[in-house]
């Protein structure tokens, strides 16, 4: 790690502290029952599936999963968005706002993201939440951990991100409820002192996808969603079934009101009659073999599949793209288009030899592709990098629907038009 790094990331704990400090001042007047999710993927779904139940009774930290966001969400601030002036803004309302923010919700629901070693450890001893929903466990953000197999504090980069989201059930005081199928999870949570309850999916009976909706069966009851939900959902709704016994609720198994956030297997109507199942806003390879396992179940003829780039993944980058082939290479679909240097590097070489594969450097060259060779006869599953929301706002049937898309704030705009994506 250089100089400058170091420095930079003893800047942010720093930064964070202040802000940490005054939206503590805000949490103690407010005093609420403190629910934490935590994990490589699905934490946004599982965040949206509790307030499909607790509805008003909680505040909810959308689109605020890191030291700085919660802090700001506690205290009611717009995050970050780059401008000096705007961080003097909020250095003079933090305290502001400490003394003025009145929540009085019962529940606070918050995301802790482990993007950076010590974070969720800084998050999690911060709040100490009374329940932990820990959803997953994977190689995301793998390159920010490299260092610390680097500076021998673990032998390899899953040891180190494994010990990094455990500092949550650890610093939980009552429930924490965790993948049981996860092997590694389970290791991790060994001599946690609050109750540990362990999901399996074979709880699951039945599970139905189309593009527009999905059923999960359970022995005693049956949710629908309106949207292609993934398989892997059943572990958030067997977590949600043990915290709404928890906490006395009766569950809600009618989810019309449940709401998913954008790019995250959203169905949407393309042109001449294309389907598209968006779920762009991010990769690594547990989100992808969650949105590929979903791929081989669903009903839906001509199924063509958007692929880009994984990223983050510092050395590893090499062995998880052809990982990422080889789930391919299993899927029975009409044609797969691979978007990156990543991808074409690793991937294509492997997929080529047995499937109907185009690799693309651009987004550009992609899309030119599809509007050349789609019918409207069929389903287009988007996910990776690449600003694939770019691609997707493109084929929309009704131009206002981009509104639905991930990353429409006006850096990730100004972000795409460097590219030359307008």
């Amino acid at each position: 790690m250089t100089t400058i790094s170091r420095l930079k990331k003893k800047f942010y704990f720093v930064a964070a502290a202040y802000f940490k400090f005054w939206a503590n001042r805000a949490l103690k007047k407010w005093h609420p029952r403190i629910i934490m999710i935590t994990g490589s993927a699905g934490k946004t779904t599982m965040l949206h599936l509790i307030e499909c139940q607790l509805g008003e009774k909680a505040h909810y930290s959308h689109n605020a999963n890191s030291a700085f966001g919660i802090a700001f969400d506690i205290l009611g601030l717009r995050g970050i968005t780059g401008s000096k002036l705007h961080w003097l803004t909020l250095l003079v309302k933090s305290p502001i706002r400490a003394f003025r923010q009145n929540h009085n919700e019962q529940f606070y629901v918050v995301e802790c993201d482990a993007e950076r070693p010590r974070e969720a450890e800084y998050i999690a001893g911060w709040l100490k939440p009374e329940v932990s929903t820990w959803v997953s466990l994977g190689r995301s953000h793998a390159v920010f951990y490299e260092q610390e197999v680097q500076a021998g504090r673990f032998d390899t980069v899953d040891e180190a991100i494994a010990h990094e989201f455990a500092t949550i059930p650890k610093n939980t005081q009552k429930l924490v409820i965790v993948d049981g199928d996860d092997k590694q999870m389970m290791h991790a949570v060994e001599g946690v002192k609050a109750e540990v309850v362990a999901v399996k999916k074979k709880a699951l009976s039945s599970y139905t996808v189309y593009p527009d909706h999905a059923i999960f069966k359970f022995k005693t009851r049956e949710f629908r969603f309106e949207e292609p939900m993934p398989k892997n959902v059943t572990t958030q709704l067997l977590m949600l079934e043990e915290l709404m016994t928890y906490l006395a609720i009766e569950i809600k198994t009618d989810l019309s009101n449940f709401i998913m956030p954008p790019a995250r297997c959203n169905f949407l109507r393309g042109k001449n009659g294309l389907k598209i199942i968006d779920s762009s806003y991010n990769a690594h390879i547990i989100s992808m073999t969650t949105v590929l396992d979903m791929v081989q179940e669903l009903h839906a003829p001509h199924k063509w599949l958007v692929i880009g780039d994984i990223i983050d993944q510092g050395q590893l980058e090499g062995e998880e793209h052809k990982k990422l082939a080889k789930l391919l290479g299993a899927l029975k679909v009409e044609k797969i288009l691979l978007i990156g240097r990543r991808t074409h590097q690793y991937s294509y070489p492997i997929l080529k030899k047995s499937h109907d594969v185009e690799s693309f450097m651009k987004p550009q060259e992609a899309l030119a592709f599809l509007e050349e060779h789609l019918s409207g006869r069929e389903t287009v599953i988007f996910k990776g990098s690449q600003y694939l929301e770019w691609i997707v706002e493109k084929l929309l049937e009704n131009p206002d629907d981009k509104i639905k898309l991930a990353r429409q704030d006006l850096a990730h705009k100004k972000r795409r038009a460097s590219w030359g994506l307008n």
